[in-house]
């Protein structure tokens, strides 16, 4: 058993890959804000492959930490010397490991927030990056508008020069570069939102026009932010994954990270200050990511949410069982060819329905043991940016609606909190207790879900959907997920 930290890189066993360059030759030119578990499979991991090749010394990460529970990261991180490990884990059951050691620090905002933006205004920093997750972005999920009235964001604006949030850390230290004449960095999001440059720059802008209108105003016209479309499933790591690497190759690490052999990163050019040569590790560098990006939210994305309630219904609880039943699989093709598809634009270099049958045999890997709790969490901030637009857009081109309808109206049922053996459900979403509490009424006002307006906005206007809704609401409770798949391939003539 070798603990892994730059000491004892050169004693690991043969099977495990490690960095080909010297890491103290490293110098910071990236700040990422929230290290978890994707930005280590992917774009850590793009970075490290750059500097296998000999270049992109100049361009080390610093991981940044604001949320409470970082402080475990930060500190094993720390104790390895910002290594970790990478395990690709194939369906045939091959592991391969390999050591990340593109981040050369990572720092705890709450610990010390002056260290944080002094990196982030330091001149070397030419690209601040996210991964914030969806929720991250602090805006309505209806409106689209920024939500200054966030507690937290009037606490940043009345003492701005020591915040909490990204916001108030980006835009302080964009003020500190101003100030300096230093160029601003790139604003570079990595999450799984429609246009997430374009929304960034929207929510950042907001921020600032909040806490002085000049600041608001250059940051609209000097900063930039690319949008981006990235793809890499990356479940939580956990204990057994810890062993397994312990056990297998030898390595002791306290954070792995494990993921699927698939990676995609489509990236817009758009980096003033210059920017690794991506291109050259796999990254699709194009001018506008938008085709891909629907593509990944409305297919991948939202065929998450797709089997993931009904799953669970249904007495699965990982991704791999659900996509390994004929029926389910049937459902999320049904979903992905006659209501995700026709809302989408040609993808350049893509075929469609190569990339649907990926996608199942994606969510069937055994290795990956993708979590359904780990798909359900959060649905407040997912379903309305994920699947909410196609059932939109179908209704407004008379198209097919009624899986997506039926994907709600899973969640609805997830939101009970019970299952169908009447065991609790543990649901984690920031409106937890107000969606119990609407959820609790489904039985006997059946659309009181989809009453929300905060979360489905006038989709409850819509008799089409509505009627479609609540024929699956009410067939879940009278028969279960699985009767209710069976019936609905049944109506569609697939089975």
């Amino acid at each position: 058993m070798t603990q892994l930290n730059n000491h004892n890189l050169g004693n690991l066993t043969a099977d495990v890959a490690v960095p080909h360059y010297d890491r103290k030759a490293l110098t910071p030119g990236i700040v990422h804000i929230g290290v978890g578990g994707f930005h280590r499979a992917h774009q850590a991991m793009y970075l490290d492959a750059l500097m296998n090749q000999g270049e992109a010394l100049d361009w080390g990460i610093v991981g940044v930490g604001v949320m409470p529970g970082d402080k475990r990261m930060q500190q094993a991180l720390a104790a390895q010397d910002y290594l970790y490990t990478l395990v690709v884990k194939h369906p045939d059951g091959q592991y391969e490991p390999r050591v990340i050691g593109s981040m050369v620090n990572y720092l705890f905002a709450p610990d010390d927030t002056e260290a944080v933006i002094e990196q982030m205004a330091d001149p070397a920093i030419r690209i601040v990056s996210l991964t914030v997750t969806e929720g991250g972005y602090n805006f309505h999920p209806v409106s689209g508008e920024f939500d200054l009235d966030n507690p937290q964001v009037c606490a940043d604006l009345a003492n701005p020069t020591q915040p909490t949030t990204s916001f108030g850390l980006v835009v302080e230290a964009l003020a500190r570069r101003r100030a300096r004449g230093i160029a601003p960095f790139t604003v570079m999001s990595c999450d799984n939102i429609q246009g997430n440059g374009d929304v960034a720059k929207r929510m950042f802008g907001a921020y600032a026009q909040a806490r002085d209108s000049e600041l608001g105003a250059w940051l609209e016209a000097e900063v930039a932010f690319p949008n981006a479309m990235v793809d890499r499933i990356t479940p939580v790591t956990s204990p057994t994954d810890i062993d397994e690497l312990n056990q297998r190759f030898g390595v002791e690490d306290a954070w792995p990270v494990v993921c699927e052999p698939f990676t995609q990163w489509v990236l817009e050019d758009h980096f003033p200050l210059g920017r690794p040569a991506f291109e050259k590790v796999g990254v699709q560098v194009v001018e506008d990511v938008e085709p891909y990006e629907l593509m990944k939210l409305r297919l991948l994305n939202a065929s998450h949410q797709a089997l993931t309630y009904f799953g669970y219904l249904a007495g699965y609880r990982y991704a791999h069982e659900v996509c390994q039943d004929p029926l389910f699989v049937d459902f999320l093709l049904g979903y992905m060819r006659e209501e995700g598809t026709p809302t989408l634009a040609p993808v350049p270099g893509v075929d469609l329905e190569d990339y649907r049958l990926t996608l199942i045999a994606r969510f069937a890997n055994p290795q990956i043991k993708d979590t359904l709790a780990r798909l359900c969490a959060e649905s407040s901030d997912r379903i309305p940016k994920w699947l909410v637009p196609v059932i939109r857009q179908q209704l407004a081109q008379g198209g097919e609606i009624e899986r997506s309808a039926a994907v709600v109206a899973s969640w609805a049922r997830y939101a009970e909190g019970v299952d169908e053996q009447g065991e609790p459900i543990e649901i984690v979403d920031r409106l937890k207790a107000p969606l119990m509490a609407i959820a609790a009424e489904n039985r006997t006002r059946p659309t009181a879900f989809i009453e929300n307006r905060e979360l489905f906005g006038d989709l409850i206007d819509s008799a089409r959907f509505v009627e479609a809704y609540i024929a699956t609401l009410s067939s879940l409770h009278e028969r279960g997920a699985r009767a209710t798949l069976e019936g609905l391939a049944s109506s569609k003539g697939t089975v």
